[in-house]
């Protein structure tokens, strides 16, 4: 029974990492080489050697192979690096992208204004890289590059190296195509990464809110009441009264925040909350952990 759970969500976590990586291909090809952006990576890479490629020699080297070329020699290091078990769904990941960049190819070309280019097309792509990233895969390319650099220097941050390496490409994009077409870039990552996070936490933002208040044992019976919303009374300490306080602790959706803070309001006006952005909450109320073995 377990063995057909795991071949289940083995297909399902393979499925993601096909239409992920088919997204992605054809947010690049419909949408960013048409029109230019350079949004790091090898696809980055790739779109500025294309286009050197078709200036200076008359053919323009293809995505698909570029991404080929960059990822094999990287996969073969990190496996000697790291061992046989390196990157099993990465390297499917990594040859699915340079043959859906193949394939891809051949959708229509979205010219509108940059700023469409930039929205859109990066709704696609985040969208892409979430559901790879979902599936505990990665397409190879400066995540793979970042990572081999990681086990050689141990004591070098991983995202900083990774950062490096995007804005060294970002820069070429910028250098090549000029500074009108890397603003719109830089917009383009913002997006994306703001679409990569929503779509690894499913979208599950709830708040957090900390409650110091006179009548703390009031507002707790409202809010488990009205809310139907677990409290947690914390203890703490007035550093400048001394006097021993209860905080309540409570969580919940987005969508229930104005009501919490009118019930809280109704019952004492002097009451002090802070609330704060939760990106996921697992657990009685919430979702459940969407984890992909």
């Amino acid at each position: 029974m377990m063995e057909k759970v795991f071949k289940k969500e083995g297909l399902k976590k393979y499925f993601m990492i096909i239409l992920g990586t088919t997204l992605l291909a054809s947010a690049i090809n419909m949408f960013f080489k048409p029109n230019q952006l350079v949004i790091g990576g090898i696809s980055g890479l790739a779109i500025v050697l294309e286009y050197i490629t078709s200036k200076t020699i008359g053919y323009g080297i293809p995505l698909w192979i570029t991404n080929i070329v960059v990822n094999i020699p990287l996969f073969i290091l990190g496996i000697k690096l790291k061992g046989k078990s390196f990157g099993g769904k990465a390297i499917f990941a990594s040859l699915y992208l340079s043959f859906a960049l193949w394939y891809t190819e051949f959708l229509p070309v979205i010219n509108v204004e940059l700023i469409l280019v930039s929205i859109f097309g990066s709704i696609i792509l985040g969208a892409g890289i979430g559901l790879v990233l979902r599936a505990s895969a990665s397409t190879g390319g400066t995540d793979l590059a970042a990572t081999i650099i990681k086990h050689v220097f141990p004591s070098v941050s991983l995202a900083k190296v990774m950062g490096l390496i995007d804005a060294c490409i970002i820069i070429v994009g910028l250098i090549v195509f000029g500074i009108q077409k890397g603003m719109y870039a830089l917009i383009a990552i913002y997006i994306i990464s703001t679409v990569v996070d929503n779509i690894i936490s499913g979208g599950n933002a709830s708040k957090s809110v900390h409650i110091i208040s006179d009548k703390s044992e009031e507002i707790a019976v409202a809010l488990m009441k009205e809310l139907n919303r677990g409290v947690t009374g914390l203890n703490g300490t007035g550093m400048y009264t001394k006097e021993n306080k209860r905080i309540l602790f409570v969580v919940c959706d987005k969508k229930e925040i104005v009501e919490l803070q009118r019930i809280v309001k109704e019952i004492d006006d002097k009451a002090f909350l802070t609330i704060t952005d939760i990106k996921e909450v697992f657990g009685r109320g919430f979702s459940e952990p969407q984890v992909i073995k």
